[in-house]
């Protein structure tokens, strides 16, 4: 079989069973079992696939018409302008968490030192320490989670220390910036979400809790012992999120409290600086 029938016969298969996007998730597939960039599907549709190449793409299929992310078919998700690597012991990295990034760059440019909290595959915590040109940390409760991170973290030439651990408990230090895109989903919602959300990503890292809120609180807590005078704290939300959220800073050390929302109109970023 050629590329151009097996593209044509991908995008059918994918079509029937639902698939959002059939086409270019084919596309991203094909490209997957014959290792080539997407021109070369176009520049060769002639091209044979060997037999390896025929069964890696139908298992690829499969998976994917049984609701696994392609993310983590392929093991990439770009982010930022950069590739990271992805697996099931990691949230894929959501465009929507670029906007803490850009918070981040705006509020913070000088920051020398960076604490990622809940770092998943690494994407915030390597992107910043690559943006700023700092020092970062970044820690998750998974084991396996860092050792992405970490993989990351190397492939990308990002100066950055990883560490076990519950949010941040145990760290010390100071640092001039910490982030968090901490899990947030009510406990609730999680029957609800879509299938590729719900049976493939791991629930450690969209569990907020009853309310979802629940551990922005304790980041608080800890933020005012690990942050210096005029340091920033930023967070990724939930769109229900938000006025919970900013519980957790009433009453605190904390000044221009602000809400940032995505492309959608929707809250998706609170930051404030400590001061204390």
């Amino acid at each position: 079989m050629d590329l151009r029938a097996a593209l044509q016969q991908g995008s059918e298969l994918l079509e029937g069973a639902g698939t959002p996007a059939p086409r270019l998730t084919a596309e991203v597939l094909l490209c997957h079992a014959v290792r080539r960039e997407r021109v070369f599907l176009y520049s060769h549709p002639e091209h044979e696939l060997t037999t390896v190449e025929w069964i890696h793409y139908g298992r690829y299929l499969h998976e994917r018409m049984q609701g696994k992310p392609t993310q983590y078919i392929t093991r990439v998700q770009e982010w930022y302008g950069r590739k990271f690597r992805v697996t099931p012991a990691v949230l894929i990295p959501r465009p929507e968490t670029e906007h803490v990034v850009e918070h981040a760059l705006e509020a913070a440019r000088g920051a020398s030192t960076v604490l990622d909290i809940g770092t998943g595959s690494g994407a915030l915590a390597v992107t910043l320490a690559l943006e700023l040109g700092a020092r970062a940390v970044a820690t998750d409760l998974s084991l396996e989670a860092l050792g992405v991170a970490r993989g990351n973290a190397r492939a990308l030439g990002a100066a950055v220390e990883f560490v076990c651990c519950d949010l941040a408990d145990g760290l010390s230090g100071r640092f001039d910036l910490i982030v968090s895109n901490p899990p947030y989903i009510p406990e609730h919602e999680i029957p609800a979400l879509q299938r590729e959300v719900r049976d493939f990503e791991p629930h450690l890292a969209l569990l907020g809790g009853r309310t979802g809120t629940e551990l922005y609180g304790r980041i608080v807590t800890q933020a005012q012992a690990l942050l210096r005078p005029g340091g920033w704290l930023i967070f990724e939300i939930g769109y229900q999120g938000e006025a919970g959220v900013r519980e957790a800073f009433a009453g605190g050390p904390w000044a221009e409290v602000a809400t940032g929302c995505d492309l959608a109109g929707l809250p998706r970023v609170l930051r404030a600086r400590y001061a204390p």
